[in-house]
């Protein structure tokens, strides 16, 4: 096999060597590797951090310099998404009592890949946090959902620079339209990491790129409602939430309709950020 943990951690030939694995045409041999990681007592909180968040974002990375095409990354990512559902009940099993906390997890405008949004939702689950949104939620309006429900905090995932000024609008619309009036947003993706600034430009009240502490910024979010702002967006950018390893691998066109966010994309890879 290409991959044989000896040790509970994981090491940068596990993640090339498994991104193979998830690209190789028998997908049971990246299960198969997962078995015997586990065995070895590699943590599941492990694996979703430190093999399949970096294998993500070496697709992405395969992708950008051609050493692999657009359906193969594709390929990948649903066998990622496969193997975090699989592991998902293993994970839940520390669960803590439910918060009572809501958060809204949504791609930025124009994001196709959100395999990111998958794996910070089984974080804030653990967490005992309702979660909404999702992958699944990919092209609705935002606006229309914080309107409709309640959310303490909504999490929006970007990593294309040329959609900056979308999601800016897009989080004020937000900010707007709320039901509830202190809700929080949290943006995260390589985007961010590599440019804190950008929180403040899309008034942000954080970013966020560690899904193991991401409930716990997005609660420390909340605990400030009607006080200053514990986490000035334009002075701080927190690393809290993974909500996006992100292969924003498609150039994203926004379309706009009286305050939505409705997107649509075409592909091409310029202007991706690759601070990964």
């Amino acid at each position: 096999p290409l991959v044989q943990p000896t040790k509970a951690q994981v090491s940068q030939e596990d993640v090339h060597a498994f991104a193979h694995l998830v690209l190789a045409p028998d997908e049971n041999v990246a299960h198969a590797c997962i078995e015997a990681m586990r065995s070895s007592g590699i943590s599941v909180e492990t694996i979703y951090t430190d093999l399949l968040a970096p294998v993500a974002r070496y697709l992405g990375e395969l992708w950008e310099d051609d050493l692999c095409d657009f359906t193969q990354v594709t390929v990948g990512l649903g066998r990622l998404q496969q193997v975090l559902r699989e592991l998902s009940p293993a994970f839940g099993q520390s669960n803590a009592s439910t918060s009572g906390n809501r958060v809204l997890l949504l791609p930025g405008p124009g994001e196709q890949h959100t395999f990111g949004l998958v794996m910070v939702a089984e974080f804030f689950r653990r967490a005992g946090w309702d979660v909404g949104g999702g992958p699944w939620e990919a092209g609705a309006d935002p606006v229309v959902m914080v309107k409709r429900e309640w959310f303490d905090v909504v999490g929006f995932s970007l990593g294309n620079v040329d959609q900056l000024d979308d999601l800016a609008v897009c989080i004020k619309n937000v900010r707007a339209a709320a039901l509830n009036k202190s809700i929080r947003v949290i943006v995260g993706g390589p985007l961010f990491l590599a440019n804190p600034e950008y929180v403040g430009y899309v008034n942000a009240d954080a970013a966020s790129t560690d899904g193991a502490q991401a409930p716990e910024l997005a609660a420390s979010l909340v605990a400030s409602r009607g006080q200053s702002s514990l986490l000035g967006a334009d002075s701080i950018c927190l690393c809290g939430a993974i909500l996006a390893i992100h292969l924003n691998n498609l150039l994203p066109q926004l379309t706009e309709s009286s305050g939505t966010c409705e997107v649509t994309a075409t592909g091409n890879k310029r202007n991706h950020h690759r601070a990964l």
